[in-house]
């Protein structure tokens, strides 16, 4: 029987409690981001973004599924920062050490300590054995690759590099600079040892350093 108020009519429940699903999966990224996937807990998970197991099931699905949707949020970013590097006008030395400087900062974040890139640090375990993280991670390598190809095409096309330059190569070794970083950062080294792996990979890519060089700003 349902249970009636002193007015006769049934008794509502508790409305739910209001959250932020974007501040939720924000929390949510840093939570699998600090411990990995199979490290972190639902309970972890319910901690860390505020919100019980059903609200969390009812908002995001389960473990798998926030996973998902953390590291598609993740993958979204990395593309902002990727066409916000190389949006400038300026030489490919200059936007690879926007690029590298931009990660360094990120790598080193988080209050537990530097935790370097949430796809290098999460992804690369859990593909193993999950054959989407298997999928999102080939993805993700690839649209990094193709992301430095084009701009160091675009190098080339200006006279930077030689015609001889391979440009889809050359972007392999700049997104493999890019995950040293990120596995150097998450392994304890300082910002200046990790700036100083980003300038050689600036020359090895963009050639020596000429006079008149400057560093890009951060």
């Amino acid at each position: 029987m349902v249970q009636k108020s002193q007015q006769g009519s049934p008794a509502r429940r508790g409305r739910p409690r209001a959250y932020d699903a974007d501040a939720a999966l924000a929390r949510a990224v840093d939570a699998f981001w600090d411990a990995g996937f199979a490290a972190t807990s639902l309970d972890d998970l319910s901690r860390a973004t505020g919100m019980n197991r059903p609200s969390l099931y009812a908002a995001f699905g389960d473990k798998r599924e926030l996973y998902q949707k953390a590291l598609d949020r993740y993958r979204e970013r990395a593309r902002e920062a990727f066409k916000e590097a190389f949006a400038h006008d300026e030489p490919l030395r200059a936007a690879l050490r926007r690029v590298y400087d931009t990660a360094i900062s990120i790598y080193l974040s988080g209050e537990a300590g530097a935790r370097g890139c949430f796809i290098i640090g999460t992804a690369v375990t859990q593909a193993v054995t999950d054959v989407q993280a298997r999928a999102a991670l080939a993805d993700t390598l690839c649209e990094i690759d193709e992301a430095f190809a084009r701009r160091i095409r675009s190098a080339q096309r200006c006279g930077e590099l030689p015609g001889e330059a391979n440009p889809v190569m050359l972007g392999k070794l700049a997104a493999a600079a890019l995950y040293s970083l990120a596995i150097r950062a998450r392994a304890g080294a300082s910002r200046a040892e990790l700036e100083a792996v980003a300038a050689a990979a600036v020359d090895l890519i963009g050639g020596p350093r000429k006079a008149g060089d400057e560093k890009a700003p951060r």
